[in-house]
Order: C-alpha cells, then structure tokens, then sequence
C-alpha cells in the first residue's frame, strides 16, 4: 500500500513554496505522480456591483483569475522541470461561489492532498475552504504543512491521537503507508472515558489492528492537565519527537468548531509539524 497519486493546490507560489516542496518530497519517495492544481481565484461578488456592470466587471475579473492561474503554472513548471519525479501543473480558475464542488472533482481522485497551512498570515478564506473540499467533498486525507516546516527525509516518529472516534481511525486506516515505515508509533490518549469496551486498555483493539499490518506501536494515557486538548497533544509531540502527527479532523461541526474552537482547528493553528487528517 502507497500513495500514487499526489495532489497539491498553489494559490501563491512564494507563499506555499513549503507545501509544494513537501509534496515533492512526498511524491520521490512514493515513486508517485505529482498533481500542482495551480489555482487563479476570481472574488467578484456581482451583487455588491451597481446594475449594468456585472458583466464587464465579471468578465475582467475572470481574465485576470486566468492570467494570475497561468503565471502560477509557469513558475511551478520551471522549479519541477529540474525534479525527477512525475508531474503535472494545471492551471485552474474558479469562483468562490463554486470553489469547493470544483475541487472535490478533481481531489476525489487522489491518494493524499498536500496543503499549506490554512490559518494565520497571508492566509484567506479560501484556504479553509480548500482544505474542507479535500476533507469532506473530495473525502481525501490531507497533510497540512506548517510555515516554513519541512517533510524529513525518513518519517520515523509518528504520533496518533487517538479517541475511538470513526475519523481518527479514517486517519490511522489512510495513513498506513506511513506507519509501516516508521520505527515508533505512538497511539496517545487524553483522558479516556471511562465507560467504552476498551476501558480496561485503552487504546489496545487499535495496537491489535496495526501489529496486523507490521506496525510496532505504543500506547501513552495522557491526562488533560492543560486547558485543551490539543495544547497537552502539542506537548507530548514535542516530548516524543515526533516527524508527524495523525489524527481525525472535525469530529464537531465546522460551524461549532470556527465559533467555539476544537482540537481540529487548534491543532491547525498551532503545530509545528506535518499533520496527517483525515475525516
């Protein structure tokens, strides 16, 4: 089992340089195929504009969403001529209005999307928006890479936060490829409930399942001893030295999570390194 198909989204190709690097790095050592879904964005809200001018106004925004898709595909051409891998740069424009059924048509079809951090500087909306086309229209797992962070050559620590929950073991099942090579799995859990079949040994039916595919794990119980969850996480990870972390993303609604916050938004906004989500 491996990724084959590699797909990455570049808004901004000094801003994203990271992601494309790691998508990069990702796809040598897969022996894969290499998408960069070089993405112009028309924003034009034609009901903001006076009657008379939609169209005008629609059809230059348009124009330079194509231009700004086409410079895009030009410089990513030039830095993956010199790469040796398999590759391919598409220029695509969208609107907002239909941004995500866009890319979901494009992202269902592949094995792992890599995307740039979608919360903080030079960050829009539409990098949220691209990340929730991959997670739940294209229903790809996604590695999220921080600023600046870089995917190492050899992944040999992987931290799995673990709750029981469909989406965290989605995200364990997608990334086996990376599990089955890596020399130390560790499955953490924050507070396990104390009424579910695997309370006398948590976390012990999913160790069962990975040792099946020759993944050697270990198990830590974390108490919550921080305010959220994913400050405790972002602490083990550094204590392990973890290369990546795995977990499920948006076991909450995205509207009860952009409001009153979640391990899935948090954990995107404050991890140093590669996260691998899946939901």
């Amino acid at each position: 089992m491996s990724f084959k198909t590699i797909t990455t989204i570049i808004c901004d190709v000094t801003a994203d340089m990271h992601a494309l690097n790691a998508a990069v790095a990702l796809t040598r050592r897969e022996e894969a195929h290499l998408d960069v879904i070089c993405l112009g964005l028309d924003r034009t809200q034609a009901g903001f504009y006076y009657a008379g001018t939609n169209a005008m106004i629609l059809q230059d925004n348009l124009h330079l969403a194509q231009k700004e898709s086409e410079d895009i595909s030009a410089k990513v051409g030039e830095l993956l001529r010199a790469e040796d891998i398999s590759w391919a740069a598409r220029p695509t424009t969208a609107q907002m209005a239909g941004l995500t059924p866009q890319l979901a048509n494009i992202l269902r079809f592949s094995d792992i999307v890599v995307l740039p951090r979608p919360y903080g500087k030079d960050r829009g909306h539409e990098h949220e928006e691209i990340l929730e086309a991959a997670l739940f229209s294209g229903r790809s797992p996604v590695l999220i890479m921080p600023d600046n962070a870089t995917l190492p050559d050899r992944i040999d620590r992987v931290v799995v936060a673990w709750n029981e929950s469909s989406e965290a073991l989605g995200a364990v099942r997608a990334a086996l490829p990376i599990l089955s090579n890596a020399d130390n799995v560790n499955i953490t859990i924050i507070d396990p409930p104390q009424h579910t079949p695997d309370r006398s040994d948590p976390g012990g039916a999913l160790c069962q399942m990975l040792s099946r595919h020759g993944v050697h794990a270990e198990v830590s119980v974390l108490a919550k001893t921080m305010p959220n969850v994913s400050d405790v996480l972002c602490r083990h990870v550094r204590d392990q030295g973890a290369d990546m972390l795995v977990m499920g993303a948006y076991g909450h609604s995205r509207f009860r999570e952009s409001i009153l916050g979640g391990a899935t938004r948090n954990m995107l906004e404050l991890a140093e390194l590669p996260v691998f989500m899946s939901h």
